[in-house]
């Protein structure tokens, strides 16, 4: 994202390496402010009863009709337990008791950190939300994988699946930068 004007002072910026900085930032000309500008933050959870995963059809884009796990943006003031909370109610309809952080992925590519929490329905009351066409919960062999909406959810659902028949649910950190995915010494 290009900043073209300063939000303190409303002056033109230009892109340059501040002092006692090491990378190239946007800095106002007049008053010197630097804009920062950070990786944003997505949270959500794997959500699980037994063996079955909640998954949702996607019904906003990126990647419409394709199959997710609840998840979005972490919101101002808000902790990642909460955030991944709240996306799996606006989602899924879904009421969770958040187990622990499953999967952190680092999305160089998008700047983005991904966090997945293990979490278990509390009910089964859950229904579409308004951006999912469509909600399920499935086994390992009922997954639409062809139709995985991002790569970070297909080796999340993979992993579960795994660990699942081990009864060990260890937290698994990846880097991805579009092209290869490295798994994180553990």
């Amino acid at each position: 994202m290009n900043i073209d004007f300063c939000t303190q002072c409303g002056g033109p910026t230009h892109q340059i390496v501040p002092l006692g900085d090491n990378r190239m930032r946007i800095v106002c000309q007049h008053c010197h402010h630097v804009h920062y500008q950070n990786p944003k933050i997505v949270t959500g959870c794997l959500v699980h009863q037994q063996e079955k995963v909640l998954l949702c059809q996607r019904a906003i884009n990126p990647r419409i009709g394709k199959w997710t796990v609840p998840a979005g943006f972490l919101e101002n003031g808000e902790s990642l337990e909460d955030g991944a909370a709240r996306e799996t109610q606006e989602e899924a309809c879904a009421k969770v008791a958040i187990k622990k952080l499953y999967v952190l992925s680092n999305l160089l590519h998008v700047n983005q950190i991904y966090l997945l929490y293990r979490a278990e329905l509390v009910d089964n009351d859950f229904k579409s939300g308004e951006e999912t066409m469509d909600i399920k919960l499935v086994s390992e062999h009922e997954v639409p994988w062809d139709d995985i909406a991002f790569p970070t959810v297909k080796i999340a659902l993979q992993r579960f699946f795994k660990d699942y028949s081990k009864n060990d649910f260890p937290l698994t950190e990846y880097t991805f930068n579009g092209q290869n995915l490295k798994l994180n010494a553990q």
